[in-house]
């Protein structure tokens, strides 16, 4: 049989409006922060609950064939496995398909109405932490198989992973991997829905991620804060050593990072898929942004924006401690002034290697003898998708040309998953087809987070269409 357009579309719909969303509402109410976030974790509960409420979601919508567990290691975070039998046994493909339940914490800045554990639906979005990033991914995944198997449309053996501890940078991943390595065999196709997209208009795959490298930089000069008076002039302060430290790492007056390793050459076919990602959006990339009036980009070239936003290194100042609020700060020379550190490095790089050169570059030679620390505190390595075969090709542009109406776009997203280096590496002829919601403001991690739902419709069509080409191919 053949996936008829409104068909699909009717009973994806259906589920989604009668069964998912409601359930999303209720996933939203749950502050189930990643365990970086929540020391307590276990002893709170918020995972497990999460966890628990999608399986009972998962059990009622009756999937055939299917063997799901929740896998449980000792301290580390559970996780949600599902095994779905081909529906044909002669098919010896397997596809595997991931998401994960966990969110990042609050964030301040919430709209008067809004707020990350209440969830509200408005102008066809539905607000709350954790609905795009990434708790619909599950419920696209299964609906697309159920709409398959209620059609009795082919599909390959399945197997699904659902994490708890993505946004801590999925440490527990790997000890699952492992122990889950017989059951998991060997993916032909990988399908990650926690990426995003550049407008809610059509299909966008990414076709590359840069990794990270997370870490503190400390400077201390003084055993305790003395009068600004006295000791300014004097004793250097910390803050301006760690400024001067700073620029060996960062132009502070071009964001231009200083390690050569860093600035590689950018592979062609990712030159030409940002140049007509760029005719795609043109100035409307600047829109996504919240500027304050007045404020500009780095640039106003939306190719040059791209390339920066998706294979060069940037370095972000993402929280600090040693400084008084400003309310209660009195005329003192600290003693120490500490930032965390987060930065971006390109698909092709090793980031334990960056680490290691950070802590030398930022260590070496202290200015004034100064105590100077960098901590890493962990790091992912990026992705560069593998050469996309014929099927996959064809599949991706009758199903967005079908469903939204117009070609898929390929690009690079500047965030890291780092469960796709991950496989990447472990399986390194399989082909990934990774994709997502977050589009223009829905604003993972930030306030006001939310899904569009029209869009999410749209893509669990999609990842049906293409999952039933794949078990054909």
């Amino acid at each position: 049989m053949e996936l008829v357009k409104e068909e699909l579309e009717n009973f994806v719909d259906h589920l989604w409006e009668q069964s998912i969303i409601p359930k999303l509402c209720e996933y939203i109410k749950i502050p189930n922060v990643a365990p970086s976030f929540d020391n307590n974790w276990q002893a709170n509960g918020f995972i497990e609950e999460a966890v628990q409420l999608a399986v009972d979601w998962i059990l009622q919508l009756g999937i055939e064939g299917m063997e799901l567990s929740i896998e449980r290691l000792e301290n580390r975070t559970p996780l949600i496995f599902m095994d779905i039998a081909p529906t044909d046994t002669a098919n010896k493909s397997t596809v595997l398909l991931y998401g994960h339940l966990d969110k990042q914490p609050e964030m301040t800045g919430w709209d008067e109405d809004k707020g990350p554990w209440k969830p509200v639906i408005q102008d066809d979005k539905l607000y709350g932490r954790g609905a795009a990033d990434d708790g619909y991914a599950l419920f696209s995944i299964l609906t697309a198989v159920k709409a398959l198997q209620s059609r009795n449309i082919p599909h390959s053996r399945c197997v699904v992973i659902i994490e708890s501890c993505e946004e801590g940078g999925s440490n527990d991943l790997p000890y699952y991997i492992e122990k889950l390595e017989s059951r998991i065999g060997k993916p032909d196709f990988i399908v990650c829905l926690d990426s995003g997209c550049g407008n809610y208009d059509q299909l966008w795959l990414t076709t590359s991620l840069r990794g990270s490298v997370i870490g503190t930089l400390s400077v201390e000069l003084l055993k305790q804060g003395i009068h600004s008076g006295s000791g300014g002039g004097v004793v250097a302060s910390s803050f301006r050593v760690l400024r001067n430290i700073l620029e060996r790492l960062e132009d502070s007056a071009t964001g231009a990072i200083q390690i050569d390793e860093l600035n590689l050459d950018i592979p062609e076919e990712r030159l030409v898929q940002a140049r007509q990602t760029a005719k795609i959006f043109g100035k409307k990339f600047f829109e996504s942004y919240p500027l304050l009036p007045g404020v500009t980009t780095t640039t106003d070239d939306p190719y040059e924006l791209i390339l920066n936003r998706t294979w060069r290194p940037s370095l972000s100042f993402v929280g600090t401690d040693g400084f008084p609020p400003v309310e209660t700060a009195g005329n003192v020379l600290r003693p120490k002034s500490m930032f965390k550190l987060s930065m971006r490095i390109p698909p092709l790089v090793d980031s334990q290697s960056i680490a290691e050169k950070v802590q030398n570059i930022l260590e070496k030679d202290p200015p004034y003898g100064a105590r100077v620390q960098y901590t890493p505190m962990g790091g992912t390595n990026g992705w560069n998708a593998p050469a996309m075969s014929n099927w996959f090709g064809e599949a991706l542009n009758e199903s967005s040309n079908r469903y939204f109406g117009k070609a898929p776009v390929f690009m690079g997203e500047g965030g890291s998953v780092p469960f796709m280096h991950l496989l990447a590496s472990k399986f390194p002829k399989a082909e990934f087809m990774i994709t997502g919601v977050l589009g223009p403001h829905s604003n993972a991690h930030g306030p006001n987070e939310f899904l569009h739902l029209p869009t999410v419709k749209k893509l669990t069509c999609c990842v049906t269409h293409v999952l039933a080409k794949q078990a054909n191919s």
